[in-house]
């Protein structure tokens, strides 16, 4: 018998119980579409996170915290520096030095308390940075500051100049002018013990591109070098922190760093350099870790989604069994005849399990379909809802559901598998028929 032919034996017995086999393959595609609901929930919510993270950081940029010599973390120095900047497929090392006080800037009648940081602007050019306007500094006294930096100055030191529910300064209190080409006064305050200050007067050359995230604020005043060790040699502290005894100290630390970041070429790079680090004994954290991590957590949650959903196919399974076993039941002088003029045994249990195939396509298509409408729905609306309920915002671009053609693919061997084991039983038990009994409709 042909495959053609075995096809429409299936078709013209399908349709004598339209009823029934309507309901198994309804089970089945139920089944089904339980199967990739559940998981696309988990594929949803790890495109979200993943994209988050991917957003929030520089996809090629590896955070150095230090060397460990003898289980101990030491920081970066410029002999560290020459070293990485050296690894293949590096394109950039960054470096910066945080003042260990936050100076009081001002300019004319307004003032900001502000972060100090000394950074080298040539790796920083390398790595990506851009300004917003201006340029970059080229002598000591010159400084870039962060985008958010004019919002800060405040006229005076007024109580209510600022807003409480926002928390920033009113507009009528803000510095509206430009700041390129303004000096603005930075105070260094050289013990906390004593009034005695030291005033460094800085001319700001450049503002920092706006930050790419709108939570993210960047108000950092970027000093010099040399400004950085003025400051250490007034207070006589590394990096200038207050409630240090000067005498005994050694300022050596200032020329260690607080921030190191490698930038690599490519993405691909990224996994090598941190290799090569690793094994030199630096302690290290990318994005890509971050990466295995969040896949490991998902892959495990989605192997736990498919287990379930494979559960309510297993239930479906029940009522394939139970139709392929009233089909033999009912085909019983069918199949005698078959066999009587000489179908071979194994046709016969083809047939049959191609039928079992047949309802578990057609219930993975269905149910595919629906799993795809279900998803669409999930994402417009459960957004909706929940920020109803919880009175907050969701995240922008937060997917709760996700279905990949990986999905679909997996769903649908899973559901066939399950249908051919239900199938299989009921074709065994058609072969074993006797024919005589078949003929007078008899088991």
């Amino acid at each position: 018998m042909k495959l053609k032919d075995k096809y429409r034996f299936i078709r013209q017995n399908i349709k004598k119980n339209k009823a029934r086999t309507f309901m198994t393959i309804l089970a089945t595609a139920m089944g089904c579409a339980f199967l990739i609901v559940l998981a696309s929930v988990g594929y949803g919510l790890q495109q979200s996170v993943v994209k988050e993270t991917l957003e929030d950081q520089v996809v090629t940029e590896i955070n150095v915290h230090g060397k460990i010599k003898d289980d101990n973390y030491y920081p970066i120095t410029n002999d560290e520096i020459t070293f990485l900047e050296k690894v293949d497929h590096v394109k950039a090392v960054t470096r910066k030095k945080q003042l260990a006080q936050i100076p009081m800037f001002h300019l004319d009648k307004y003032q900001t308390e502000s972060v100090a940081v000394s950074t080298h602007f040539p790796s920083e050019v390398k790595a990506g940075l851009k300004l917003e306007e201006g340029k970059l500094p080229e002598n000591a006294n010159e400084v870039v500051v962060g985008y958010q930096f004019i919002d800060t100055l405040m006229l005076g030191s007024e109580k209510d100049a600022f807003d409480e529910e926002s928390g920033k300064v009113k507009d009528e209190y803000r510095y509206k002018d430009s700041l390129i080409g303004k000096t603005i006064s930075m105070t260094i305050q050289k013990d906390v013990e004593s009034d005695e200050t030291m005033e460094i007067p800085l001319t700001i050359v450049g503002v920092l591109e706006k930050p790419t995230r709108e939570w993210m604020v960047n108000q950092n005043v970027y000093i010099s070098q040399e400004v950085f060790q003025e400051v250490v040699a007034y207070t006589g502290t590394p990096s200038g922190e207050l409630g240090l005894d000067p005498e005994g100290l050694e300022t050596t630390q200032s020329e260690s760093y607080d921030e190191v970041y490698v930038y690599a070429d490519n993405l691909e790079a990224v996994q090598g350099i941190v290799d090569t680090l690793e094994e030199e004994d630096y302690a290290t954290y990318s994005v890509v870790s971050e990466m295995k991590q969040i896949n490991t957590l998902f892959t495990i949650a989605k192997a736990g989604l498919i287990f379930v959903g494979t559960i309510a196919l297993i239930i479906a399974s029940i009522g394939i069994y139970n139709t392929m076993t009233m089909a033999v039941t009912e085909r019983a002088p069918d199949i005698g005849i078959m066999k009587a003029i000489g179908a071979n045994p194994k046709t016969i249990k083809q047939i049959f399990l191609l039928e079992s195939c047949y309802i578990g396509i057609i219930g993975a298509f269905i149910g595919t379909l629906v799993a795809y409408v279900i998803s669409v729905v999930v994402n417009l609306g459960l957004p909706v809802i929940l920020e109803m309920a919880f009175d907050e915002e969701m995240p922008e671009g937060l997917q709760f559901s996700a279905i990949p053609w990986s999905l679909v693919l997996i769903s649908v061997v899973i559901c066939l598998v399950v249908t051919v084991i239900s199938g299989m039983r009921p074709a065994k038990r058609a072969t074993q028929i006797d024919v005589l009994k078949a003929m007078r409709r008899e088991i």
